[in-house]
């Protein structure tokens, strides 16, 4: 069991008043929006046992499975049908059960389904005794017909390993803007009808019927990161079908959904925000923190100045290219767990290429395990000759829903200008979506832009931590503002989302989603751990 220290005094607010799980039977059209489902016009989910290896053994009488069919375009049943793949943990206390709660990890493109099995590492116990936890993979993702760009793995090799994550050289940046060519070729040519509604208004239009498929009048959901845009997009739609959301590392909605480039832009700050914070904290807390030695941020901008002229080969041949260091230090900012080890790995590779006493270190990989990880988001490994299995709804749905207004041909530009501005994650930034999408082959996508400010019932629960790499505390603001009712919960905290990890936002959460209660505005809310922190028992 986790040791949480509650910092701060919770001050719940009154109870909202709100509809019962069970109220009204009749649905109302949603102002010019999509027409609800209606729970008993909705056919009902048929859950039966799960496959087995889904759940542990010990606990299968707590889960359920089904798949759940929805069409391909709600506007257009000739399209056809995909069926979504759906996991259900059941209340611990039917008896005092509010409903269902939906739950989603991300990405765009993390599969769902299995998150309630592994519930209690974010949710405090009396959620898990008053909801029906469900998981879902969103379409196209894991087991909802996944979108699939290629037929083998060797085609999918060819394409992805043309790629460099922070292309610098003209053979690089060459070959990575004409690998997202081929990208975009091979979608039109596999992706089929489903390729062209996997933005999130698709995924919320199914969201909406699973509500009402498993009985509930009303929405009660848990977003991270991309879940987020999921979430505020259900409140904007449907927002007399909203009981409570709670949505954890936020997306700017507005921005994002209107200007690719520019939210683009601004993630790439936020790394650098979060980079700024890791570095200062190591500074601060010297003897906790391996590369501490001299200036860290001076020693940080040197290494990658070094590997941006050319890679460093550790004596046992392992080589770190700047791509698998910017990778592997954002990736390590998602957690701050990571930190000593990142702060170790810093420091051995800062001692290759500064000897103390001009001593060679003798470093392995196995020394910097950190840095030398497999870069974030590889994972097209399969064995030679076998069938594609992965799927491509990262891009499925971040260019449908994203607008960019450039050319592929404007990139290498943007790279260097966004470089000079955020020097560790600009020119990464920019040669991910922002060189994918203007050549992905859906053009005009059925997405939704807006309006974000429709009032719900129950104000939308707003999460950021300070320090967020991936999705920065001033965007969990500006959706915040946004909305056209919230609460906005900061927390002084490093890390991407926050839920699991800090008593005072669990309890406030789990107040919420239970009983409708709000924390008072204006707190700030503390992690269990800080940075640097070994874990307990080390």
């Amino acid at each position: 069991m986790r040791t949480r220290a509650l910092v701060g005094v919770l001050v719940a607010g009154t109870a909202l008043l709100g509809l019962p799980v069970a109220a009204q039977a009749e649905q109302v059209a949603q102002a010019d929006g999509p027409q609800a489902a209606q729970v008993g016009a909705t056919p009902p989910v048929e859950w039966g046992p799960c496959a087995e290896g889904t759940v542990p053994p010990d606990q299968t009488g707590s889960f359920s499975c089904a798949t759940y069919r929805v069409p391909i375009d709600h506007d257009d049943a000739t399209l056809g049908t995909i069926d979504l793949g759906l996991l259900r943990r059941a209340a611990t206390k039917p008896d005092q059960k509010v409903g269902s709660l939906f739950l989603n990890p991300g990405g765009p493109g993390g599969p769902g389904m299995t998150m309630p099995v592994s519930a209690a590492s974010f949710f405090n116990p009396e959620v898990m005794d008053r909801f029906d936890l469900i998981g879902f993979d969103p379409r196209g993702v894991g087991t909802s017909n996944p979108l699939r760009c290629f037929t083998t793995a060797e085609d999918a090799n060819d394409v992805f390993g043309a790629q460099v994550g922070v292309p610098v050289t003209r053979q690089e940046i060459s070959g990575t803007l004409a690998s997202y060519r081929d990208y975009g070729q091979f979608c039109e040519r596999n992706g089929g009808a489903l390729l062209h509604h996997m933005s999130t208004k698709d995924v919320v239009r199914d969201l909406d019927v699973l509500r009402a498929a498993v009985g509930d009048q009303k929405l009660n959901f848990v977003g991270f990161s991309y879940g987020t845009l999921i979430g505020s997009t259900y409140a904007n739609m449907f927002p007399k079908n909203s009981r409570a959301l709670v949505i954890d590392g936020n997306v700017d909605p507005a921005l994002r959904t209107s200007d690719g480039l520019q939210y683009d832009r601004e993630r790439a700050r936020g790394f650098e925000v979060a980079l700024d914070g890791f570095l200062a904290k190591c500074k601060e807390v010297a003897e906790r923190c391996a590369f501490s030695p001299g200036q860290p941020r001076e020693k940080f901008d040197e290494l990658r100045t070094a590997l941006r002229e050319k890679p460093v080969t550790l004596p046992d041949g392992t080589e770190i290219d700047l791509s698998r260091f910017v990778g592997a230090v954002g990736g390590a900012l998602y957690s701050p767990a990571a930190f000593i080890s990142l702060a170790k790995d810093l420091q051995s590779l800062y001692d290759v290429l500064n000897p103390p006493d001009g001593q060679v270190q003798r470093f392995t990989a196995e020394d910097l395990p950190t840095l030398t990880k497999a870069v974030r988001g590889t994972k097209f490994d399969s064995l030679p000759d076998s069938p594609y299995n992965s799927d491509d709804s990262y891009l499925g749905v971040n260019c449908s829903d994203k607008k960019f207004g450039d050319d592929q041909e404007q990139v290498p530009s943007v790279a260097a200008a966004w470089e000079k501005e955020s020097p560790t994650f600009g020119r990464s930034q920019a040669f991910s979506d922002p060189a994918g999408c203007p050549v992905w082959p859906v053009k005009d996508a059925d997405a939704y832009r807006g309006p974000w400010n429709r009032s719900t019932e129950n104000p939308v629960l707003v999460v950021g931590n300070f320090y967020d790499p991936a999705t920065q505390y001033e965007f969990s603001k500006r959706m915040a503002d946004q909305l056209g009712y919230s609460r906005l919960l900061s927390v002084d905290a490093f890390g991407h989302c926050i839920l699991g990890d800090s008593a005072g936002v669990d309890k406030a959460t789990a107040d919420y989603l239970i009983d409708l209660k709000v924390p008072a505005p204006g707190q700030v809310f503390q992690p269990d751990v800080q940075p640097f922190t070994a874990p307990s028992g080390t």
